[in-house]
């Protein structure tokens, strides 16, 4: 069953709210709003209701700053909630749900969070539009929806195997086509790694190549070795076991993913690459 909490800061503390209707008001110059509420809402799944009352005064709230309430009255009001893309990270739910086990001393509930906009005054059929593209960031984030669900399960198909890309061009030409941020060295040399694999990189290996070689990641990573990785999904370990055992037939040698290294150099601002065998 899911259970769904509304979570409001008390008048005295709503600066949040306050400074969002200015902003409407002065930048996109819709007078007409006169009020507008901000109220975080969760939805949880996996406790009984028992539970749920222990969260909601301690988790959920803090009743000394905020109400709290199971249903909420909208007054007349335009409301619409907005919530983070399936994908993106969702820390006040993952902080919500990490409270709730240390409550339960049990295993973690899934939980949702959003947040809901309350906008009364005169406001035309055009105004909530501008104030909704206002609010929502279409990168991260999208208008909910306002009933309860029946279940916070995400279904999800199977995603296809990500194309080979192949590396036997010009380099130059193969960063331009996939934007890729590496220079022509770090490419030849990942295109002689795979050589020795005899096979192609799949999109996704060049993409994490990229990232994890990328300036912004090198200060963290470059000198990272990862020597012991335990994988618990039983598909992961059969397609591990399935590459080493087609690796080892094919070059005589067995790699692993943290095989491609990169070293500082000695020389040069750029980044000399290794290949450690395992």
């Amino acid at each position: 069953m899911v259970f769904r909490v509304y979570s409001e800061k008390r008048p005295e503390f709503s600066e949040a709210a306050e400074a969002l209707k200015g902003d409407i008001r002065d930048f996109l110059g819709i007078k007409g709003l006169s009020e507008l509420r901000i109220i975080n809402r969760y939805d949880v799944e996996g406790i009984d209701e028992s539970t749920l009352n222990k969260c909601i005064p301690t988790v959920f709230s803090e009743p000394q700053v905020d109400f709290a309430y199971r249903e909420l009255d909208t007054d007349g009001a335009r409301v619409f909630a907005v919530a983070y893309l399936p994908g993106q990270f969702d820390q006040r739910a993952d902080s919500a749900a990490q409270c709730i086990s240390l409550v339960t001393a049990g295993e973690k509930p899934t939980v949702r969070s959003a947040t809901v906009y309350l906008l009364k005054g005169a406001l035309s059929e055009a105004d909530l539009p501008k104030i909704k593209g206002y609010i929502i960031n279409p990168v991260d984030s999208m208008e909910a929806e306002l009933a309860v669900p029946e279940t916070l399960a995400m279904p999800f198909t199977e995603p296809p195997m990500p194309e080979r890309v192949d590396l036997s061009g010009a380099p130059s030409e193969v960063i331009k086509k996939y934007g890729l941020a590496m220079d022509e060295a770090d490419l030849r040399f990942v295109s002689e790694y795979f050589g020795g694999e005899n096979r192609q990189p799949t999109m996704t290996e060049l993409r994490v190549i990229d990232t994890y070689w990328s300036d912004h990641c090198r200060h963290t990573t470059f000198n990272t070795e990862l020597t012991q990785v335990v994988i618990e999904d039983e598909k992961v370990k059969r397609a591990k076991s399935s590459r080493k055992t087609a690796s080892s037939t094919a070059t005589g040698r067995t790699t692993t993913a943290g095989s491609i290294r990169r070293a500082p150099s000695a020389s040069t601002a750029s980044w000399a690459r290794t290949a450690a065998a395992t």
